[in-house]
């Protein structure tokens, strides 16, 4: 009784150890320089594809990093994690903004992380994976990855204003720009296979700081930041009807469905780099998520967790504790406050970076791999319909098929009563839940 009380509060941690410790501190601090550097370009895009303001996506990075921070030194979630807003929200953001506006944006991040404190307090998290299998978020993640790629694509050829023609459109201007792309693109991958076990942030400082360059001598289309108006306002729905009201609780629903599993597959990557091989407690994350959630909502931002991509990058970069988050979330508040400083930032270095972040959700399928072919189809066609039909609408018509596939498999047998099919369904799934969290 003892050692599973103990697993499920998870591992005992000295009070503040989590959050700072001396002789660490150099290390923190350089790691948190190095990947709040590699988060700007990849918060602008994440932003950009939620049909958000860049600047608010900026700051809902800073204040998500102010939240693990100080969580850290009560309960930590993870050590090394670095929290921003995810890439594979950001359609469903997207898909949000488009439905209700972003007038009503703020209700419906207040609404998910009502829902998510609802998910901590309960330590739901685990029910979740049971519902959802990780191979569908797999495949969730795929077809998001893929409208990312594509909708970035688009910048590899987009050319200066005044450069276009209209009797062809492969101009001398398009193809310069395709080959400049091309090229940054080959140069940023090249480095990446290079150095992504040892210092991943080296080829996005190269794809920046080259891309900078590049647009002194050659004009190239460049990123504009809007620098809108930051302020604290109640999360309030604006002219809502009571249909539009059901939608966005099972929008809002969805919404924090995929960001707590999202965190809790990250959760368990992140533990296997830990450098001192501390144990996650996923809850304790959800606490930080929900809060920085809520928070956000009060001034119009997004929603959070503790990305992948950042969190090895931070771990790489040399960071021991979550103090290496403040030093990322200072990085991203300078930029909060100067965002004419982006706009020396080119599209097609952009471009390369979404590009190859939504190429790497889509290469997650090969994670499905070992829960077997079914699985593997199942994830595939998971992608294929969130690509084509919708997200939302996508990752229901799987689990459809998924729930009737799991009952004429069991159901082989007409004698088998329907509650033994249920209970063989959740049994099966509770397994697969289980080896993928280990």
């Amino acid at each position: 009784m003892t050692s599973q009380t103990q697993q499920d509060s998870g591992p005992v941690t000295i009070p503040g150890s989590a959050a700072f410790q001396s002789q660490y501190a150099a290390r923190d601090v350089a790691a948190g320089l190095i990947t709040g550097a590699m988060a700007i370009p990849l918060s602008i895009g994440i932003a950009m594809m939620s049909d958000y303001p860049i600047k608010v996506g900026l700051a809902t990075v800073a204040f998500a990093c102010l939240v693990g921070w100080i969580n850290a030194f009560f309960r930590p979630g993870n050590f090394v994690g670095c929290p921003g807003i995810a890439a594979g929200l950001a359609p469903v953001l997207a898909l949000g903004v488009a439905s209700f506006g972003i007038q009503n944006m703020a209700f419906c991040i207040f609404l998910t992380a009502l829902m998510q404190a609802i998910i901590w307090h309960f330590n739901w998290q685990k029910f979740l994976l049971i519902a959802v299998p990780v191979y569908l978020v797999e495949g969730l993640l795929a077809g998001i990855g893929l409208k990312i790629a594509l909708k970035f694509a688009e910048m590899t050829y987009e050319v200066p204003v005044g450069s276009e023609d209209a009797d062809a459109f492969w101009n001398a201007a398009r193809v310069q720009m395709l080959m400049i792309s091309g090229v940054g693109f080959g140069i940023f991958l090249f480095l990446f296979s290079k150095f992504q076990h040892t210092k991943p942030a080296i080829p996005y400082f190269v794809l920046i700081i080259g891309g900078v360059i590049i647009a002194q001598l050659v004009e190239v289309p460049m990123i504009f930041v809007e620098d809108v108006a930051l302020s604290f306002r109640l999360p309030i729905p604006d002219e809502f009807t009571a249909m539009m009201m059901v939608y966005m609780i099972l929008f809002c629903a969805m919404l924090a469905i995929i960001d707590v599993i999202e965190q809790v597959m990250s959760n368990a990557a992140i533990q296997k780099i830990d450098p001192l091989k501390r144990k996650c407690n996923s809850n304790n994350s959800l606490l930080a998520i929900w809060i920085a959630n809520m928070g956000s909502s009060f001034f119009g931002g997004m929603t959070n967790l503790d990305g992948l991509a950042k969190s090895t990058t931070n771990r790489l970069a040399g960071a021991m504790t979550k103090f290496s988050v403040i030093i990322v979330g200072g990085v991203v508040t300078f930029f909060v406050f100067n965002v004419q400083y982006l706009d020396y930032l080119p599209k097609f270095a952009l471009a390369a970076i979404m590009m190859f972040t939504g190429w790497k959700m889509i290469a997650g399928l090969g994670h499905v791999i070992h829960h077997g072919p079914y699985a593997l189809m199942l994830a595939i066609l998971c992608g294929a319909l969130v690509f084509q039909v919708g997200i939302f609408e996508g990752l229901l018509i799987a689990m459809a098929i998924h729930g009737i596939v799991h009952y004429l498999v069991y159901n082989k047998n007409d004698s088998m009563p329907g509650k033994a099919i249920v209970k063989r369904y959740i049994d099966d799934i509770k397994e697969k839940s289980k080896t993928a969290i280990d």
